[in-house]
Protein backbone atom coordinates (compact mmCIF):
# COMPACT_ATOMS: atom_id res chain seq x y z
CA UNK A 1 0.00 0.00 0.00
CA UNK A 2 1.40 3.41 -0.96
CA UNK A 3 0.89 6.56 1.10
CA UNK A 4 -1.63 7.75 -1.51
CA UNK A 5 -3.74 4.61 -0.99
CA UNK A 6 -4.11 5.35 2.72
CA UNK A 7 -7.02 7.54 3.81
CA UNK A 8 -8.82 8.51 7.00
CA UNK A 9 -10.92 5.31 7.04
CA UNK A 10 -8.15 2.81 6.23
CA UNK A 11 -7.09 1.94 9.77
CA UNK A 12 -10.60 1.53 11.11
CA UNK A 13 -11.82 -0.44 8.12
CA UNK A 14 -8.89 -2.87 8.35
CA UNK A 15 -9.12 -3.51 12.08
CA UNK A 16 -12.85 -3.24 12.83
CA UNK A 17 -13.49 -6.97 13.10
CA UNK A 18 -10.77 -7.54 15.70
CA UNK A 19 -10.50 -4.14 17.39
CA UNK A 20 -12.43 -5.12 20.51
CA UNK A 21 -10.39 -8.33 20.81
CA UNK A 22 -7.11 -6.43 20.70
CA UNK A 23 -8.06 -3.61 23.03
CA UNK A 24 -9.78 -4.25 26.37
CA UNK A 25 -12.58 -2.23 27.88
CA UNK A 26 -11.47 1.26 28.97
CA UNK A 27 -10.57 1.80 32.62
CA UNK A 28 -13.46 2.78 34.84
CA UNK A 29 -11.52 5.91 35.83
CA UNK A 30 -11.78 7.13 32.22
CA UNK A 31 -15.54 6.74 32.20
CA UNK A 32 -15.79 8.44 35.61
CA UNK A 33 -13.78 11.47 34.48
CA UNK A 34 -15.55 11.85 31.13
CA UNK A 35 -18.94 11.60 32.85
CA UNK A 36 -17.84 14.33 35.26
CA UNK A 37 -16.53 16.58 32.46
CA UNK A 38 -19.68 16.09 30.36
CA UNK A 39 -21.95 17.33 33.16
CA UNK A 40 -25.46 17.62 31.66
CA UNK A 41 -24.24 17.09 28.08
CA UNK A 42 -24.54 16.60 25.25
CA UNK A 43 -21.06 15.17 24.63
CA UNK A 44 -19.30 14.29 21.37
CA UNK A 45 -16.61 11.66 20.90
CA UNK A 46 -14.22 12.18 18.00
CA UNK A 47 -13.27 8.80 16.55
CA UNK A 48 -16.06 6.94 18.34
CA UNK A 49 -15.03 3.64 16.74
CA UNK A 50 -16.77 0.55 18.10
CA UNK A 51 -18.24 2.48 21.03
CA UNK A 52 -16.18 1.00 23.84
CA UNK A 53 -16.17 4.42 25.56
CA UNK A 54 -19.45 5.84 24.28
CA UNK A 55 -21.66 2.91 25.27
CA UNK A 56 -20.58 2.90 28.95
CA UNK A 57 -21.09 6.68 29.05
CA UNK A 58 -24.56 6.33 27.58
CA UNK A 59 -25.39 3.68 30.17
CA UNK A 60 -24.65 6.33 32.82
CA UNK A 61 -27.09 8.76 31.25
CA UNK A 62 -24.69 10.90 29.21
CA UNK A 63 -26.24 12.19 25.98
CA UNK A 64 -23.41 10.97 23.78
CA UNK A 65 -22.88 11.56 20.05
CA UNK A 66 -20.02 10.44 17.83
CA UNK A 67 -18.13 10.98 14.61
CA UNK A 68 -15.90 8.49 12.81
CA UNK A 69 -14.45 8.04 9.33
CA UNK A 70 -14.82 4.25 9.28
CA UNK A 71 -18.23 2.82 8.45
CA UNK A 72 -16.93 -0.62 9.43
CA UNK A 73 -16.10 0.54 12.95
CA UNK A 74 -19.46 2.27 13.34
CA UNK A 75 -21.25 -0.89 12.14
CA UNK A 76 -19.64 -2.74 15.05
CA UNK A 77 -20.90 -0.06 17.43
CA UNK A 78 -24.42 -0.22 16.04
CA UNK A 79 -24.49 -4.01 16.50
CA UNK A 80 -23.90 -3.73 20.25
CA UNK A 81 -26.73 -3.35 22.80
CA UNK A 82 -27.41 0.36 23.15
CA UNK A 83 -25.09 1.27 20.30
CA UNK A 84 -27.94 1.66 17.83
CA UNK A 85 -29.26 4.58 19.92
CA UNK A 86 -26.08 6.64 19.65
CA UNK A 87 -26.15 9.24 16.84
CA UNK A 88 -23.02 8.94 14.72
CA UNK A 89 -21.80 11.10 11.83
CA UNK A 90 -19.53 9.45 9.25
CA UNK A 91 -16.65 11.68 8.25
CA UNK A 92 -13.35 13.32 9.08
CA UNK A 93 -13.62 14.68 12.61
CA UNK A 94 -11.41 17.66 11.76
CA UNK A 95 -14.47 18.93 9.87
CA UNK A 96 -16.77 18.11 12.80
CA UNK A 97 -20.07 18.12 10.91
CA UNK A 98 -21.92 16.47 13.80
CA UNK A 99 -24.23 19.42 14.52
CA UNK A 100 -25.23 20.87 17.85
CA UNK A 101 -23.45 22.57 20.71
CA UNK A 102 -21.68 20.28 23.16
CA UNK A 103 -20.70 20.57 26.79
CA UNK A 104 -17.80 18.18 26.15
CA UNK A 105 -15.92 17.11 23.05
CA UNK A 106 -13.30 14.43 23.64
CA UNK A 107 -10.86 12.25 21.74
CA UNK A 108 -9.01 9.38 23.44
CA UNK A 109 -6.53 6.56 22.74
CA UNK A 110 -4.21 8.84 20.68
CA UNK A 111 -6.91 9.13 17.99
CA UNK A 112 -6.24 12.86 17.58
CA UNK A 113 -2.93 11.90 15.95
CA UNK A 114 -4.72 10.11 13.09
CA UNK A 115 -5.25 13.58 11.61
CA UNK A 116 -2.51 13.57 9.00
CA UNK A 117 -1.17 17.13 9.13
CA UNK A 118 -0.69 20.06 11.45
CA UNK A 119 -3.26 21.98 9.39
CA UNK A 120 -5.88 19.28 10.02
CA UNK A 121 -5.09 19.24 13.72
CA UNK A 122 -5.41 23.03 13.96
CA UNK A 123 -8.70 22.84 12.03
CA UNK A 124 -9.95 20.26 14.52
CA UNK A 125 -9.32 22.60 17.46
CA UNK A 126 -11.08 25.40 15.60
CA UNK A 127 -14.10 23.24 14.80
CA UNK A 128 -14.30 22.00 18.37
CA UNK A 129 -14.21 25.58 19.68
CA UNK A 130 -17.07 26.59 17.38
CA UNK A 131 -19.19 23.63 18.57
CA UNK A 132 -18.78 24.06 22.33
CA UNK A 133 -21.41 25.50 24.62
CA UNK A 134 -20.34 28.39 26.86
CA UNK A 135 -18.18 26.75 29.48
CA UNK A 136 -17.73 23.66 27.32
CA UNK A 137 -14.56 21.56 27.41
CA UNK A 138 -12.30 19.72 24.97
CA UNK A 139 -10.46 16.70 26.41
CA UNK A 140 -7.60 14.98 24.56
CA UNK A 141 -5.78 11.80 25.60
CA UNK A 142 -2.48 11.32 23.76
CA UNK A 143 0.99 9.91 24.17
CA UNK A 144 4.00 12.11 24.80
CA UNK A 145 6.33 11.49 21.82
CA UNK A 146 9.36 9.35 22.60
CA UNK A 147 11.87 9.73 19.80
CA UNK A 148 14.30 7.34 21.50
CA UNK A 149 12.13 4.49 20.17
CA UNK A 150 13.63 4.98 16.73
CA UNK A 151 17.03 3.96 15.42
CA UNK A 152 17.87 5.50 12.05
CA UNK A 153 14.22 6.66 11.90
CA UNK A 154 12.75 3.17 12.14
CA UNK A 155 11.68 0.59 14.69
CA UNK A 156 10.63 -3.06 14.72
CA UNK A 157 9.15 -4.42 17.95
CA UNK A 158 7.39 -7.53 19.17
CA UNK A 159 4.00 -6.40 20.44
CA UNK A 160 2.45 -9.71 21.38
CA UNK A 161 3.46 -13.35 21.27
CA UNK A 162 1.51 -16.52 22.01
CA UNK A 163 1.72 -20.16 20.88
CA UNK A 164 -0.49 -19.42 17.88
CA UNK A 165 0.25 -15.79 17.08
CA UNK A 166 3.04 -13.25 16.72
CA UNK A 167 2.33 -9.52 16.42
CA UNK A 168 5.05 -7.11 15.31
CA UNK A 169 5.15 -3.36 14.84
CA UNK A 170 7.23 -2.04 11.95
CA UNK A 171 7.45 1.74 11.66
CA UNK A 172 9.27 4.41 9.69
CA UNK A 173 9.66 7.85 11.26
CA UNK A 174 9.49 11.13 9.33
CA UNK A 175 10.87 13.44 12.00
CA UNK A 176 10.63 16.56 9.84
CA UNK A 177 6.84 16.25 9.56
CA UNK A 178 6.36 14.39 12.87
CA UNK A 179 4.76 11.42 11.13
CA UNK A 180 5.07 7.67 11.45
CA UNK A 181 4.12 5.08 8.85
CA UNK A 182 3.45 1.73 10.48
CA UNK A 183 2.15 -1.78 10.05
CA UNK A 184 0.98 -4.09 12.76
CA UNK A 185 2.03 -7.45 11.34
CA UNK A 186 0.13 -10.49 12.62
CA UNK A 187 1.65 -13.87 11.85
CA UNK A 188 -0.33 -17.06 12.54
CA UNK A 189 -0.39 -20.60 11.21
CA UNK A 190 -2.97 -19.36 8.70
CA UNK A 191 -0.70 -16.71 7.21
CA UNK A 192 0.27 -13.07 7.57
CA UNK A 193 -2.01 -10.04 7.91
CA UNK A 194 -1.03 -6.37 7.74
CA UNK A 195 -2.86 -3.60 9.61
CA UNK A 196 -1.60 -0.19 8.46
CA UNK A 197 -1.70 2.98 10.53
CA UNK A 198 -0.29 6.42 9.83
CA UNK A 199 -0.19 9.19 12.41
CA UNK A 200 1.07 12.72 12.84
CA UNK A 201 2.14 13.20 16.48
CA UNK A 202 2.22 16.52 18.29
CA UNK A 203 3.91 17.67 21.46
CA UNK A 204 1.76 18.82 24.41
CA UNK A 205 3.05 22.38 24.06
CA UNK A 206 2.22 22.33 20.34
CA UNK A 207 -1.33 21.25 21.16
CA UNK A 208 -1.55 24.10 23.68
CA UNK A 209 -0.66 26.52 20.88
CA UNK A 210 -3.32 24.97 18.62
CA UNK A 211 -5.80 25.59 21.42
CA UNK A 212 -4.73 29.24 21.74
CA UNK A 213 -5.16 29.76 18.02
CA UNK A 214 -8.71 28.45 18.40
CA UNK A 215 -9.47 30.77 21.32
CA UNK A 216 -9.06 28.09 24.00
CA UNK A 217 -6.69 27.65 26.89
CA UNK A 218 -5.40 24.73 28.92
CA UNK A 219 -7.47 24.20 32.06
CA UNK A 220 -5.99 20.96 33.42
CA UNK A 221 -3.47 18.32 32.45
CA UNK A 222 -2.97 14.89 34.04
CA UNK A 223 -0.75 11.91 33.35
CA UNK A 224 -3.63 9.41 33.64
CA UNK A 225 -7.35 9.10 34.34
CA UNK A 226 -6.68 9.07 38.09
CA UNK A 227 -5.84 12.77 37.61
CA UNK A 228 -2.27 12.33 38.74
CA UNK A 229 0.14 15.13 37.78
CA UNK A 230 2.21 15.16 34.61
CA UNK A 231 5.97 14.91 35.05
CA UNK A 232 8.94 14.99 32.70
CA UNK A 233 8.80 11.19 32.65
CA UNK A 234 5.10 10.86 31.80
CA UNK A 235 4.43 8.70 28.76
CA UNK A 236 0.98 10.16 28.13
CA UNK A 237 -1.20 13.11 29.02
CA UNK A 238 -4.87 14.00 29.30
CA UNK A 239 -5.30 17.67 28.47
CA UNK A 240 -8.54 19.55 29.12
CA UNK A 241 -9.09 22.81 27.26
CA UNK A 242 -11.73 25.49 27.78
CA UNK A 243 -12.73 28.61 25.91
CA UNK A 244 -11.04 31.81 26.98
CA UNK A 245 -13.52 33.82 29.03
CA UNK A 246 -13.90 36.78 26.66
CA UNK A 247 -12.89 37.94 23.20
CA UNK A 248 -9.97 40.10 24.33
CA UNK A 249 -8.56 37.23 26.34
CA UNK A 250 -8.89 34.94 23.30
CA UNK A 251 -6.89 37.40 21.17
CA UNK A 252 -4.28 37.73 23.90
CA UNK A 253 -4.13 33.95 24.30
CA UNK A 254 -3.63 33.39 20.58
CA UNK A 255 -0.91 36.04 20.19
CA UNK A 256 0.93 35.54 23.47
Amino acid sequence: MSENDYNEATYGDSIADIYDDWYPAPPVEMIDVLEDLARTGPALELGIGTGRVAIPLRSRGVDIHGIDASEAMVARLKAKPGGERIPVTIGNFAKLDAGGNFSLVFVVFNTFFTLASQDEQIACFEKVASNLQPGGLFAVEAFVPDLTRFTHNQVTEVRRISPGELMLEASLHDRLNQRTFSHHVVITNSGVKLFPIQIRYAWPTEMDLMARLAGMRLRERWSNWRREPVTADSASHISVYEMASNSSERIKSATR
